[in-house]
C-alpha cells in the first residue's frame, strides 16, 4: 500500500500513482488511492490506515514534510478517527492545489489548512 500521488514530488518532479495513468484526472488519481487505502472496502479509513500506507517510501516529499499527523488532522477536521472517501478525495485534492501553488513549505500549508479546518468545527 503506498501514498503516491501525481504532481506532488520533491523538486517539483511528478509522482504517480500506482497503476495510474499520469493523464488520469486528480479525482480519479485520488479515488484509486482511496481504495488502496480501504482494500477491505469499509467505506472509511481509519488513521491507523492512513498512518500505513503514509509510511510508504513513495509517499510525495511534501507531504512527507508536512507528517501524517499533519495530513490526518486535515483530511479528519473533528476528528472522528474516520474518513470517507468523499472527504479523502476533497481534502486531498485541496492540498494538491495548494501544494502547487508554491507556498513556502508543505509543513506550513498543511498546519494552515489544518488551524483552518479547526476554526470552522
Amino acid at each position: 500500500m503506498s501514498l503516491t500521488v501525481s504532481g506532488i514530488s520533491g523538486g517539483g518532479m511528478p509522482g504517480t500513482v500506482s497503476g495510474a495513468s499520469s493523464r488520469m484526472p486528480p479525482q480519479q488519481k485520488m479515488t484509486n488511492l482511496y481504495n488502496q487505502i480501504d482494500a477491505s472496502g469499509a467505506g472509511a479509513i481509519s488513521q491507523s490506515q492512513f498512518n500505513q500506507a503514509f509510511q510508504s517510501s513513495t509517499t510525495p516529499t511534501a507531504f512527507k514534510a508536512a507528517g501524517a499527523n499533519s495530513v490526518w488532522n486535515s483530511l479528519d477536521p473533528n476528528g472522528t478517527g474516520q474518513v470517507s472517501q468523499q472527504d479523502f478525495v476533497n481534502g486531498m485534492k485541496s492540498m494538491m492545489y495548494t501544494l502547487r501553488q508554491g507556498n513556502s513549505g508543505a509543513a506550513q500549508t498543511a498546519a494552515a489548512a489544518t488551524q483552518a479546518f479547526n476554526t470552522l468545527g
